[in-house]
């Protein structure tokens, strides 16, 4: 499948990947100590729904679009709060117009310490990037491969920071390419926190992926997915997933607050099925 940004902006899928980064952001902010954030697949950053692309798959409609002014149970509202504020921050007419990809999401929440290096690798796309961080010294746009980035990139100078890969998975062998990167990126930055995200379309090639982690030795594997329908042939998008490596200790119990909402707003007619489980680890 191409998951190319800016076809998908706003779906279920970028809801639930975006929720947990904004989870993992505000628990980094517990501390004054500055964090840097390594975007891989950084994307434009921010996309127009009423655009053409988000137009022709209307996909934002069944995603941000059913949970942005959902009147939701609390603490799910306070979990929240972050990734909706960061929407909305985009948004300021109230009307929901434009969405924030994790470049943007990340920038709405750093602090005057903090850092964001985002990579891409299309050429129209970083142009557009770079535009949307135009003189913001905390945000340093490179037109580079992320997956070589890895080699490169790792550790940064701070002690603390987060590594997002979300690739377009344009490539057929994507899954075990993301695999083997991040068993190096690990070696070279064993301390670092790492989210991947993952479309589940094909079931055994998302059990495949997650053997090859739980093979790799690398001792704390948190997986998170959301399934908002039964799988399909021929195989369609139905679910998505998230890895977290060296998760903040308060992400497990956060998720499975969060979830359980999350399956029911956005899954088709109560459809919904949510796991949270370590691969290796706790």
């Amino acid at each position: 499948m191409n998951y190319r940004h800016v076809f998908h902006a706003g779906n279920f899928a970028d809801v639930v990947k975006h929720t947990i980064l904004t989870r993992i952001l505000t628990y980094f902010m517990r501390k004054d100590a500055p964090f840097r954030v390594i975007d891989t697949h950084a994307g434009v950053g921010l996309y127009d729904l009423k655009g053409d692309k988000a137009e022709k798959t209307g996909e934002w409609v069944d995603g941000i679009g059913r949970l942005i002014d959902r009147g939701l149970p609390q603490p799910a509202q306070d979990l929240l709060a972050p990734y909706l504020g960061a929407v909305r921050a985009q948004n300021p007419d109230g009307n929901l117009r434009f969405y924030p990809g994790s470049p943007l999401i990340t920038r709405h929440m750093l602090r005057q310490q903090d850092r964001l290096m985002a990579l891409e690798l299309h050429p129209v796309d970083v142009e557009a990037l770079r535009e949307n961080f135009a003189g913001d010294f905390q945000v340093r746009v490179t037109h580079v491969d992320g997956w070589q980035a890895l080699g490169t990139h790792l550790p940064p100078k701070e002690k603390r920071g987060l590594v997002l890969i979300d690739p377009p998975f344009e490539e057929r062998n994507e899954f075990e390419r993301m695999a083997q990167n991040l068993i190096k990126a690990h070696k070279r930055w064993p301390t670092g926190l790492y989210a991947l995200w993952y479309p589940i379309k094909d079931p055994e090639h998302v059990a495949d992926f997650v053997d090859m982690l739980a093979e790799a030795g690398i001792p704390k594997i948190l997986r998170l997915e959301l399934k908002i329908r039964a799988a399909s042939l021929p195989p369609r998008l139905h679910g998505t997933g998230m890895i977290v490596i060296n998760p903040p200790f308060v992400l497990e119990e956060e998720m499975r607050v969060l979830m359980p909402v999350l399956s029911d707003v956005l899954s088709d007619e109560g459809r919904g099925r949510w796991t949270i489980d370590w691969v290796a680890g706790e």
